[in-house]
């Protein structure tokens, strides 16, 4: 901890090797296409670092779906929000969840690209495992693997009027992915069924599990810290043709790929699926100057992206549940997928200056074409619990499980709607101190449509969605610096993925979902859905009005300088999000006189007995977010420049944020413990909620001390970025539905009874302390009869993020035009591990448990570059 502080001081310090970001946003240059680092999130590409933000490696045993929004999803989780404030809103982006420090959605539109000469860069990055410190809960040395990034950039006139540009980069991960995994104990590997076929496949269970004894019985008598290998491959390339067709007309052509090829560590069999993904972006704009005053855009692309996401070849073809007892096997519900969208992107836009006013009016269309395959539970899964009065590694080596889903049908289809935005806006210099911007947009959404007639999406179309905005910029006399506000309406989306739920209905498809199964008939083909059709199956159901979800932001900043090269801002911030997507499940089974309440009731319990538990998706969340940001900066100061910033903030929702898709692991972790007072039982804390944060960033550039230093010796630079920041919350559960554990409604995830309100907020912070800051006697299970525990959502805390990166930086010039730069740079310098939280599960040896990080340990990355 004190060498921690002791850097924390340092990086305040030293320098950075690039300019240090204002606290707020200036997009008075317009409408750009999304940059290079945005396709971290739009992709979910892994190995990507923001550590200039503070961000340390992640942990890659902390295992997502590359698909949709899911890495946006995990960042927010593991590092909390960013509170940011957008000093204008420009008419062509969309800043819908931008106040949490999301990029805003990008235009097509293009901005001119002017370049005198030939200029060029090569870059080659590597990193590699004999710089690495073992992570928190690593056993055994550091074993061998390696990180290679090539980059090349080259831009130049080709001929009169003409223009190229190209850019590539290339990235290959050779990984060794440590983590902890919950396995058998050495008494508990043996199969106890007593049909040979239900105690083979229950020895295939067993057996998938790593044959090597849990090796940290000091934290969990069934943990074993283990190693597997993983193979990333990034490759992108971009090209752009820019072309003057005389004075006032330009045409840009323009296309980029992105190749991403995961295959998955398995440090249990199955354990993870592999990720393809493929994206074109191809593009043709042309820009006409009409008068000094007046331009025009018109621009088309065409977006296509291929996820193929599949089970690892080794896979024993049942996804395996055991409540956090065992590492869940092929834990992945909506695996597998094979998705092909096309986005149609035709948009213009034309501006006009008139004395004080600045005018721009556009649109741009969307036409979404999504065709493939999609799954949900059609690998059959199988989940064991504390149940028939035995714990659950009993019921699983005997082969009794609690709850069976299984499904089938005919899955693919293909999707087609309009998600279209049309704008004006003027910009009015009032005078010279006071300039106003006022922005108006509608956006129409029409309802997806299955070209093959496969199914109906039962909601309407959207065509209200007006979105006014309006900001001030005032420049206060003397030196009180610059006062700005503004405020937007702005609008999400109901996610292709939401949407395209309605596949896996009935009469096409069927999923069952049953209680107490007998799995020798589910080993002999008895639950097959071709041959019976479920008389109940899971049904995928949509509020009839439901629309896209809009947000109110608004903001106010002072910016003063209160001396040369010196900046201080104070910033607050603030939205209120409406219609918020969540899921509601319904038809749930309820105590019913004269019936048994336990597990193999729940059919006979439900409202609704032609079907089984109804999914459907709500606009029934709202999001509250408040934020208070300081940021004080100094530019060049004796060679050293840093920004130091604090924000105070808080988020709240009923149940679902901004990223909310209302499907599969969205689905599940955010479901209330009843069918009833949704609302209220799901209010609190949004999972990337993070009160507290500081953050440090400095460059400090070494005096060059010409005529006492050889050239050779170069020109240096020392970088340090610190962040500290609140964890995240997270909840505590039961782990069984089942009478004297849960509700016995046939939906997991309740919540217990608190028994002691001390613990209540608590950050469990570390495994030495654990247990004792989240004591299993703080909580009783749900009671019979009873509708749910009184235990509020996310009501505990994971430990803080303590980070520092550094890196040191030497350039030399080559000839005259040329420069060589090397740089190393460390990630975690100070080796301090973000813990996960603890075991969550209340039936389980682990609860209370820290057993994994969120972060790697300390490494060092060294890049050379050329450039010109």
């Amino acid at each position: 901890m004190k060498g921690f502080f002791w850097c924390l001081f340092l990086s305040v310090c030293l320098s950075a090797q690039e300019s240090i970001p204002p606290a707020t946003e200036d997009e008075q240059e317009g409408a750009q296409a999304a940059p290079a680092a945005d396709l971290r999130t739009q992709l979910n590409l892994l190995g990507q670092t923001d550590t200039q933000s503070g961000e340390s490696r992640r942990n890659e045993n902390v295992q997502f779906n590359l698909i949709d929004n899911n890495a946006l999803k995990e960042m927010n989780q593991r590092l909390g929000v960013t509170p940011t404030v957008t000093a204008e809103f420009q008419p062509e982006r969309n800043y819908y969840g931008s106040e949490f420090g999301t990029a805003p959605g990008s235009s097509i539109l293009l901005l001119p690209k002017r370049i005198s000469g030939w200029h060029g860069q090569a870059n080659w990055t590597h990193l590699n495992s004999i710089f690495a410190a073992r992570a928190f809960f690593q056993v055994g040395p550091v074993l061998p693997a390696r990180e290679n990034s090539v980059s090349l950039g080259l831009a130049g006139p080709l001929w009169r009027g003409g223009r190229l540009t190209i850019d590539g980069n290339s990235q290959k991960i050779r990984g060794i992915v440590n983590g902890n995994v919950q396995v058998p104990a050495p008494d508990e590997r043996t199969a106890l069924a007593a049909h040979p076929d239900v105690r083979a496949f229950v020895q295939q269970v067993l057996d998938a599990y790593p044959a090597a004894l849990p090796n940290r019985t000091d934290i969990d008598p069934r943990m074993l810290n283990t190693n597997a290998p993983q193979r990333v491959n990034n490759d992108e390339a971009t090209l752009r043709l820019d072309q003057d067709l005389g004075a006032n007309d330009t045409v840009t052509a323009s296309y980029s790929h992105v190749a991403a090829r995961v295959e998955a560590f398995q440090l249990v069999q199955g354990q993870n699926p592999d990720t393809t993904t493929m994206s074109h972006q191809a593009g043709l704009q042309w820009r006409r100057s009409w008068s000094p005053r007046t331009e025009s855009l018109t621009a088309f692309r065409l977006d296509r992206t291929r996820s193929l996401i599949v089970l690892e070849n080794n896979a024993i073809g049942y996804q395996i549940f055991t409540s956090g007892l065992l590492r869940a096997i092929s834990d992945n519900n909506a695996v597998p997928i094979d998705r092909v969208q096309n986005l149609w992107k035709p948009a213009a836009q034309i501006s006009h200056t008139a004395a004080r006013w600045q005018f721009k009016g556009g649109f741009e269309l969307l036409r979404r074409q999504m065709n493939g395959r999609e799954s949900d539970a059609h690998v059959t899964a199988l989940s064991f619990f504390n149940n028939y009065g035995n714990p659950t590694i009993t019921n699983l080596r005997l082969g009794l499980p609690s709850t069976l889903w299984i499904a089938g049908g005919e899955l693919h289809r293909g999707y087609r709607n309009w998600d279209n935005w049309f704008y004006g806006a003027a910009k009015w210099t009032a005078t010279t101190q006071l300039t106003v911007n006022m922005t108006l947009g509608y956006r129409p959404i029409s309802r997806p449509v299955e070209v093959n007639g496969w199914d109906r999406v039962p909601y309407f179309s959207d065509r209200n969605n007006f979105g006014p905005s309006i900001g001030l910029a005032y420049r206060l006399p003397g030196s009180l610096g610059v006062w700005r506000a503004g405020y937007g309406l702005h609008y999400g989306e109901i996610f292709p993925v939401t949407f395209q739920q309605v596949r896996f209905n009935p009469p096409n498809n069927y999923k069952n979902v049953i209680q107490d199964p007998d799995l020798l008939r589910l080993l002999a083909g008895g639950y097959s859905i071709r041959n019976n059709p479920p008389a109940q199956s899971v049904f995928y159901d949509y509020q009839p009005n439901l629309v896209s979800p809009y947000a109110q932001q608004y903001h106010a900043l002072w910016e003063l300088q209160p001396a040369t090269a010196w900046t201080w801002q104070l910033a607050y911030v603030g939205s209120r999000s409406n219609k918020v997507l969540n899921h509601w499940y319904l038809n749930r089974a309820h105590p019913t006189p004269g019936v048994p309440l336990t597990t193999a009731t729940v059919p006979e319990r439900r409202g609704i007995q032609d079907s089984g538990e109804i999914r459907r998706v709500m606009n029934s969340s709202r999001g509250y977010f408040d934020a208070f940001r300081t940021t004080l900066t100094s530019r060049g100061y004796g060679g050293l420049s840093f920004e130091a910033s604090y924000w105070f903030s808080k988020a709240m929702d009923l149940g679902g944020d901004y990223t909310n898709t209302a499907h599969d692991v969205d689905s599940f972790r955010n479901r209330s413990q009843g069918e009833f007072d949704v609302a209220g039982d799901l209010r609190g804390l949004s999972r990337f909620d993070s009160p507290h944060a500081l953050l440090w960033r400095a460059d400090y550039r070494l005096p060059s001390l010409r005529g006492w230093l050889p050239s050779w010796i170069g020109r240096w630079q020392l970088d340090a970025v610190a962040l500290v920041k609140t964890g995240t919350p997270f909840n505590v559960v039961t782990g069984s539905d089942a009478p004297g554990f849960g509700n016995v409604d046939g939906i997991s995830g309740d919540r217990p009874n608190l028994a002691d309100p001390t613990v209540l907020g608590r950050t469990v912070s570390h495994p030495d302390r654990s247990r004792e800051q989240l004591p299993r006697s703080a909580f009783t299970f749900v009671q019979p009869g009873e509708a749910r525990g009184n235990l509020g959502r996310h009501a505990f805390r994971r430990a803080p993020i303590r980070n520092v990166n550094a890196g040191l930086t030497g350039q030399w010039p080559v000839r005259q035009d040329w420069m060589v730069s090397l740089r190393a740079e460390s990630i975690n310098l100070t080796n301090t591990p973000q813990f996960a939280e603890p075991g969550t599960t209340l039936t389980d040896p682990n609860f209370g448990v820290i057993t994994n990080t969120l972060n790697d340990g300390r490494s060092f990355r060294f890049s050379l570059r050329l450039s010109r």
